[in-house]
């Protein structure tokens, strides 16, 4: 599939703000697809726009802002061709104690509860005790059991409190679900991006977020909002660790507290 996406980030300030450095997390991920074309347009020019490549895989950008301004406008074009991905991963028997030792990061985690540990054992049960249908089954029942809603701002809700209420956004989906594969043993990690074939419930587009698990012979992603496999209607722009670490536009201003305001929007339009 081929997909144009515009996503745009405006803030105002009541006052002139001197703007701290920022980070931006807007560019798709090599393994989402062939990027055919890329434009970031930013507003006031940066003084400097370096881009850099981390340990996991992900484009991010730095930028630094010169005088003293109002306003900050980020404006992220983009055409990408994806693929359909790939069923990497080998069979593992659960719970799972042969991790790679560089997947620390993505099995580290406090304890999720009493509530998560005893869902997370009922899925590998419904799942015959084995990876592959352990993430099947959580993946469909998280679907079937939480209402979802849209909450454009803010960190994902802790896994015990996604679980019991059974509500919540995408990413507090993604954040429930790692968790319950870390207690089994399996490296997970959040992803962020866009689900450019699901249908706009509010009428707008918003980020997307859902988790990556790790196999023996590579990442398998899935998408408990939609209760799926992730396709190649998705573009990822940013995995880690931790929700932290994903946020799109990251930084702030120095000086005196003052109002300010944020407006965003996502355009994703199917061209092939």
């Amino acid at each position: 599939m081929r997909f144009s996406i515009r996503h745009e980030t405006v803030y105002r300030y009541e006052a002139p703000v001197s703007l701290a450095p920022h980070v931006l997390r807007l560019t798709p991920r090599a393994d989402t697809g062939r990027v055919l074309s890329r434009r970031l347009l930013i507003l006031p020019e940066p003084l400097s726009l370096i881009e850099e490549t981390d340990a996991h895989g992900n484009c991010l950008t730095r930028v630094e802002f010169g005088p003293a301004t109002q306003r900050l406008s980020i404006e992220s074009r983009f055409e990408v061709e994806t693929a359909v991905p790939g069923t990497a991963g080998q069979d593992v028997v659960l719970p799972w104690r042969e991790a790679p030792e560089g997947f620390a990061p993505c099995l580290a985690q406090a304890d999720p509860g009493a509530a998560v540990r005893s869902f997370a054992q009922g899925m590998v049960a419904a799942g015959g005790g084995r990876a592959p249908g352990f993430l099947d089954a959580l993946t469909t029942t998280l679907f079937a059991r939480t209402d979802r809603h849209i909450r454009e701002t803010g960190y994902a809700q802790s896994p015990e409190e996604t679980l019991l209420r059974a509500q919540g956004a995408c990413r507090d989906l993604a954040v429930l679900f790692i968790a319950c594969c870390r207690l089994m043993g399996l490296p997970a990690r959040f992803v962020s991006g866009y689900q450019a074939r699901a249908e706009s419930v509010d009428g707008r587009r918003h980020l997307h977020a859902w988790p990556e698990v790790w196999l023996p012979g590579g990442w398998v992603a899935f998408d408990p909002t939609h209760g799926t496999r992730v396709s190649d209607g998705h573009v990822a722009l940013f995995a880690a660790p931790e929700q932290a670490a994903t946020m799109p536009v990251e930084g702030g201003y120095y000086g005196a507290p003052t109002g300010a305001t944020l407006r965003y929007s996502v355009e994703i339009e199917a061209t092939g």
